[in-house]
C-alpha cells in the first residue's frame, strides 16, 4: 500500500539495485475497485530520479509545485525527470466500469544529472507508434528503438527502451539486445515462455534476463502481453530514502534538511 492508501503490486524496488540498475522500482497499480486506489498519491517530493507512468485504463490527474498540471488517460505516458527536486501529486480517476490500470517505473539518474532542472515529457496515446510485424506481434514503442521504430520520449541518459509488446497465440518474438544492458520483462496478460527450458510466465511475472545478444519469447495458448524494458546500467552508488535517490548518505541528508527548511525546490 502506497500514497494515501493505494493497493498495488511491486514487481521490484527498494532492494537489489545492482540487479536492476539503472531501474529502481516497478509498481503495478491495476485496481478493480475505486476504494482500493481513489485516495491516490497526494503531494510528495522527488529528487534524483525519473518516474514513468503508463496508463491502460482510467485516468490520473497530476499537478506539481511549479505550476504544471494535466491528465493522462488510457494509452498515455508521463515521463517526469525529477532532477533537482519537485513536489507533485497523482490522483486516480476510475473509468466508467470502476477500473484503473497503470504502471509506474522509476529510473535512476546518473550522478552528473541528479540536480538537473525538472521536466516533463507527456505523450498522448496517438503519439506512440504502433508497430505490427508480419507474424502478428504488436509493439507500442514509448522510448528507444524497436523494429526500426523510435519512440516519442527522447533525451534520456540511460539509453532506455520501453515498450508494450503483444504476441498472438503461439507466436514468437526475437529481439536483439544491447550488450551490457539490463533487460526486464513484466507480464500483465496471457502467458509466455521466455527461454526454451523455462516454465510459462503469466500475469504479474517479472523476468530479468542475463546479459546476452537477444530475447526470444514464445506466446502461450492465450497469447502474451508484457512491458519490455531495457537500459544502460550506471554502476554508481545508491543512497535511497523513499522518493529521493542520491549517490551518498551526505547528499541524502542534505535533501532531508532542505525538505525541513523549505529550500528543497531549486
Amino acid at each position: 500500500m502506497e500514497g494515501a492508501g493505494v493497493h498495488l503490486r511491486r514487481a521490484f524496488g527498494f532492494r537489489g539495485t545492482d540487479l536492476f540498475d539503472p531501474f529502481l522500482l516497478l509498481d503495478d497499480f491495476r485496481g478493480e475497485e475505486p476504494k482500493d486506489y481513489i485516495k491516490g498519491f497526494p503531494w510528495h517530493p522527488h529528487r534524483g530520479i525519473e518516474t514513468i507512468t503508463y496508463m491502460l485504463h482510467g485516468e490520473v490527474e497530476h499537478s506539481d509545485s511549479v505550476g504544471n498540471q494535466g491528465v493522462i488517460s488510457a494509452g498515455d505516458v508521463q515521463w517526469m525527470t525529477a532532477g533537482s527536486g519537485i513536489f507533485h501529486q497523482e490522483m486516480p480517476r476510475p473509468a466508467a466500469d470502476g477500473r484503473m490500470y497503470g504502471f509506474q517505473l522509476w529510473a535512476n539518474l546518473p550522478r552528473a544529472e541528479k540536480m538537473t532542472t525538472p521536466r516533463y515529457q507527456e505523450v498522448k496515446a496517438d503519439q506512440i507508434p504502433l508497430v505490427t510485424l508480419e507474424n502478428g506481434v504488436k509493439m507500442r514503442v514509448i522510448c528507444g528503438s524497436l523494429a526500426g521504430q523510435n519512440g516519442p520520449v527522447e533525451q534520456v541518459m540511460i539509453s532506455p527502451i520501453y515498450a508494450d509488446v503483444e504476441i498472438p497465440v503461439g507466436g514468437e518474438w526475437l529481439n536483439p539486445t544491447p550488450q551490457g544492458h539490463t533487460v526486464i520483462v513484466y507480464v500483465f496478460a496471457g502467458e509466455g515462455q521466455f527461454t526454451p527450458e523455462a516454465a510459462m510466465a503469466g500475469n504479474h511475472s517479472l523476468v530479468l534476463f542475463e546479459d546476452g545478444e537477444q530475447v526470444k519469447v514464445k506466446a502461450g495458448a492465450s497469447g502474451v502481453r508484457f512491458l519490455y524494458i531495457s537500459g544502460r546500467p550506471l554502476h554508481e552508488s545508491v543512497a535511497w530514502y523513499g522518493p529521493i535517490v542520491m549517490n551518498t548518505s551526505e547528499e541524502l541528508q542534505t535533501a532531508m534538511r532542505e525538505l525541513r527548511a523549505g529550500t528543497f525546490i531549486k
